[in-house]
């Protein structure tokens, strides 16, 4: 089984490493050479030079180009890890066997874009691993493999990316013999329990301090690395923040978003319903008494 893989993120390359090391027959590597939208970016190439396996840069997945490099390879299926861009029908038509993808999340629910910035931020209980055969519509082909995983109150964007992750390893590790000896097993999406994700912009990663600490709590972990950081605004500037905790105590005639006191490294602010803790630069210009917006 020939196999073409197209990725540009960190979990694309574990992925890649994995098909590797359970010597599957990679005949080629599209991946991006930089990108201005992926915080867990990276370039396949270093892995295709190591394992001598030729690769192309695809900014467009979809041109003359790429689809004829593509062609030429004869692949009887293509993997697409960690690729945010839509395939159309001309490639996904290229290998007999389909185009399978990768999406963080219990497909049918939570199609579309972030999907574990969202889980988290919504304060979701469960996530899940799922590859599924990609048709001409976001998220929405036959499901191959599926995996419940559940989002522990500890867990940060970091730590669900490596259970994900780790998840998705082992469901490889199950389906590619599967794959190979052509027994393929796809289940139908059930499209009436299916929801989107928008894509989100960096106001939905601002600190409101009229949301509850717990909600600010959630915003904040999913947000960490290796996405951007959560962040609120002082003197028209943007401040990040990744480390936060929910202070118990209540403060009564208090307005959200007030400064009650700090010390070097910290900061404590009025919440919605209580307060919160915030680790910070030393040098911001910040005191007791000040409003941040």
């Amino acid at each position: 089984m020939k196999i073409l893989f197209i990725g540009s993120v960190d979990f694309s390359a574990q992925a890649l490493e994995k098909l590797i090391s359970l010597d599957a027959n990679i005949v080629g590597i599209c991946t991006l050479e930089k990108s201005s939208f992926n915080s867990d970016f990276f370039d396949l190439s270093h892995i295709a030079k190591k394992n001598g396996i030729p690769f192309q840069y695809s900014d467009d997945i979809n041109s003359k180009v790429s689809l004829d490099w593509i062609k030429s390879l004869s692949p009887d299926i293509i993997f697409c890890f960690g690729w945010s861009r839509l395939l159309k029908a001309e490639l996904l038509n290229v290998p007999s066997m389909g185009v399978l993808g990768f999406h963080p999340a219990l497909l049918p629910q939570n199609r579309g874009r972030h999907p574990i910035i969202w889980s988290l931020a919504l304060g979701l209980s469960k996530t899940g691993s799922t590859f599924f055969f990609m048709d001409e519509g976001a998220d929405s082909g036959d499901i191959l493999s599926q995996k419940e995983i559940e989002i522990s109150r500890e867990d940060d964007s970091s730590a669900l990316y490596a259970k994900i992750s780790s998840t998705a390893l082992h469901q490889i590790e199950e389906f590619l013999p599967e794959l190979i000896e052509g027994k393929v097993n796809k289940i139908p999406q059930n499209h009436s329990l299916a929801n989107y994700w928008r894509k989100r912009d960096s106001d939905d990663g601002r600190i409101d301090w009229r949301m509850t600490s717990n909600n600010i709590l959630n915003l904040v972990k999913a947000l960490n690395k290796p996405y951007p950081g959560a962040h609120f605004v002082y003197n028209n500037l943007p401040v990040k923040v990744f480390h936060l905790e929910i202070l118990n105590f209540e403060l009564k005639n208090v307005e959200p978003g007030k400064i009650i006191s700090r010390d070097e490294n910290s900061l404590d602010i009025k919440s919605g319903d209580g307060a919160v803790r915030i680790l910070l630069a030393s040098n911001l210009e910040i005191k007791s008494g000040d409003y941040l917006n």
